[in-house]
């Protein structure tokens, strides 16, 4: 069948319209469709004949225990010769990266998985054109060939978010019998540039499989036929297992570039990618040497005479260009002698590992300027020019108080220009003195005890093609702030305990709620780094001075609220919004937020009182008028915002008691940050 066509964006919407026109409708042909293939339409109309219901869940079990027990024992050689295979893949590329693999007897009923990918229990689980509809198990049985599916394909509405691929196990008559399946998460768009040679190397790989499979059948039975020459067939054994797992080791790694080499280093083997990091001719293979491309000081070599399987960074040298990669050395051992015959080298640039770290370490960014509400003729203006600073290379400074929303300002910026980068964002109060260089430049391995043997990146060389946030940046020690400042101009970066710089691209924005002008006047901040950070400044405005904002978050959060909770939203009395509107909010947003979720708690009846309100705002601990702060303080100082903020911070520690999570519940901010203004102010309790 023409069934591998590229997927383009309006093929991949054409079939998409056309299952669920077919699924609403009985008279919609799938066959005349031109962007369906043939025969995944036939296996559609054949599901709907036999009366598949296409919204069905794929988990539901249709053999007893005991049933699926008997299927088990009558397969169990060929479980036996697939397990061993499988679990060369495990260590590997293939089934770290999200996908699973299954093993299917004929009628579709599940022998064997593998993998990291969320499971479903597959015991009594039958997938077939019978049960679940159309599915590569079955068109790859009827077929005899490997079949790939995407998305929509499948019949079941449930199997919509997979790719799957099948290639069938054949016996020595030519008759299939079982399936190799392997299956991940569609979380990239089809259409999108490298997807196809993705698309193209899974099906390789899942066919190569099932070759080594069949392989190793014949072998077993080969194996009956030579009891009369032990020493011939101990020979011919260990030669194919040695060229056998290699190939597998090759096989596991086909989307990154792939070295096997021998005892001595000389390269045997290679694929294309690895033919182009070493920038080498195929005739080469064979000739040159592994070490050729290595430091002298490397440890590749060495590891492989030990046999260790070990994943290292090194340099690859090419000529005049030098590359870091993270090398995975697996040696594969003589099945008698167990000495290392052969070496699989997997070779992965650091930058893109570093980018798969990242989006699993990057902050989740959800907020985009339209998530900023307000009505406030302030705060417009701060995000429309926040909104324009956010499409200029230069690095940016929020400035606000805590719980102002600098994060949700670093986000949208964030998402108007590098949408696609991580978000790498750190907390400079938060991360202990002595760790933050390791956690922003990285460090190698060996670097300090109880370092990573092959190292770690930092921060800023995760951000590389995203955003860098640097939150209280005023908190950063005054010795690392050369370094950053070097790092900002030069857009590279060395790891604590390394020896080379590694170039970053990376957009900057910084935050604080300090006064860094003052610090710089005062030698607490370095003058050099304040204005390369201030190159573009943003005031956010804090809650008090946005009065006709604060009825509106309010009513906002209680809704928010409500709606997670599913609870009906209550109503605020005149008194309780009185309340609200004059308090001062020292805490700004989060304060604000922290309240409303304690009255839709508190309220009754659906009414939310003035006594629902937390204690603090009905027993006026912050002013809530200009005359009523001049009566409380008798000379200029205490006005300062540091004074106030220390005021505020005593009065919460008095109202509960010393509970810290309490008093930080009450001024709305985080028990770090409580903590930090303690210590900043020393402030006793």
């Amino acid at each position: 069948m023409d069934h591998y066509q590229s997927m383009t964006k309006e093929r991949w919407e054409g079939i998409l319209e056309c299952k669920k026109r077919f699924l609403q409708n009985t008279d919609e042909d799938p066959l005349a469709n031109p962007y369906m293939s043939k025969e995944v339409a036939a296996s559609w109309i054949r599901s709907r004949k036999m009366g598949i219901n296409p919204f069905i869940k794929a988990t539901e079990p249709h053999l007893t225990l005991e049933e699926h027990r008997k299927i088990l024992e009558h397969n169990r050689e060929l479980i036996n010769i697939v397990r061993p295979i499988i679990n060369t893949f495990k260590d590997m590329a293939v089934l770290t990266s999200g996908y699973v693999l299954y093993l299917c007897e004929k009628n579709g009923a599940f022998l064997l998985q593998e993998g990291e990918m969320m499971r479903i229990p597959t015991d009594g689980l039958i997938w077939n054109e019978n049960t679940v509809g159309t599915n590569v198990h079955s068109l790859s049985m009827r077929l005899k060939r490997p079949v790939q599916l995407m998305g929509p394909e499948h019949y079941l509405v449930a199997l919509e978010n997979i790719i799957a691929s099948a290639a069938p196990i054949m016996d020595e008559k030519g008759e299939a019998i079982a399936t190799l399946i392997l299956s991940q998460p569609l979380v990239e768009k089809p259409w999108e540039k490298g997807f196809e040679n993705w698309r193209t190397h899974t099906l390789a790989l899942i066919t190569s499989i099932a070759a080594a499979v069949e392989a190793q059948m014949k072998l077993n039975k080969s194996n009956l036929k030579l009891q009369e020459s032990y020493d011939d067939l101990r020979k011919v054994n260990d030669n194919l297992m040695t060229a056998h797992n290699t190939l597998e080791a090759t096989l596991a790694f086909i989307d990154e570039g792939i070295i096997t080499v021998d005892y001595e280093g000389k390269i045997v083997h290679t694929n294309q990618e690895g033919l182009r990091i070493l920038n080498m001719k195929p005739d080469e293979i064979g000739t040159r040497n592994i070490q050729e491309f290595l430091g002298k000081h490397s440890k590749v070599m060495s590891l492989v005479h030990k046999g260790k399987q070990m994943d290292i960074e090194e340099t690859i040298f090419v000529k005049n260009d030098e590359q870091p990669y993270m090398i995975n050395i697996r040696p594969i051992l003589n099945q008698s002698s167990k000495d290392v015959d052969v070496a699989v080298l997997r070779l992965n640039h650091t930058e893109k590992i570093n980018a798969m770290v990242a989006k699993r370490s990057g902050s989740i960014v959800k907020y985009r300027f339209e998530d900023i509400i307000g009505q406030d003729p302030g705060l417009k203006k701060v995000v429309d020019l926040a909104r324009r600073f956010a499409h200029s290379p230069e690095n940016i400074l929020l400035i606000g108080e805590s719980g102002s929303g600098k994060e949700l300002f670093a986000q949208a910026i964030h998402n108007e220009n590098r949408p696609h980068g991580p978000f790498i964002a750190v907390n400079c109060a938060a991360l202990p003195r002595e760790l933050i260089e390791s956690e922003l430049f990285g460090y190698e391995g060996g670097s300090f005890t109880g370092a990573d043997r092959s190292g770690r990146p930092g921060k800023i060389e995760l951000a590389h093609g995203g955003t860098l946030f640097l939150d209280e940046i005023g908190d950063m020690p005054l010795e690392l702030q050369a370094i950053l400042l070097r790092t900002i101009e030069d857009k590279q970066v060395m790891r604590v305990g390394g020896r080379r710089y590694i170039k970053v691209d990376f957009r900057l924005i910084a935050a604080t709620n300090k006064n860094l002008y003052k610090m710089v006047k005062e030698n607490q901040f370095r003058e050099d780094l304040y204005f390369r950070l201030s190159v573009l400044t943003v005031n956010i405005p804090p809650l008090r001075a946005r009065k006709g904002d604060i009825e509106i978050l309010s009513k906002y959060f209680i809704e928010k609220y409500c709606r997670k909770q599913g609870w009906k939203v209550p109503v605020i009395s005149p008194a309780a919004q009185a309340k609200i509107n004059e308090y001062e909010w020292p805490g700004n947003v989060r304060q604000l937020q922290n309240a409303m979720i304690y009255a839709v708690i508190t309220a009754q009846n659906g009414i939310i009182t003035a006594e629902d309100l937390p204690a603090y705002i009905n027993a006026d601990i912050i002013p809530t008028k200009v005359e009523d702060m001049m009566d409380n303080y008798n000379d200029d100082s205490a006005l300062r915002l540091d004074n106030i903020e220390k005021n505020a911070i005593k009065a919460a520690m008095l109202k509960a008691e010393n509970h810290i999570p309490a008093a930080a519940e009450i001024l709305g901010i985080s028990k770090s940050t409580l903590y930090r203004k303690l210590k900043e102010y020393e402030i006793q309790y």
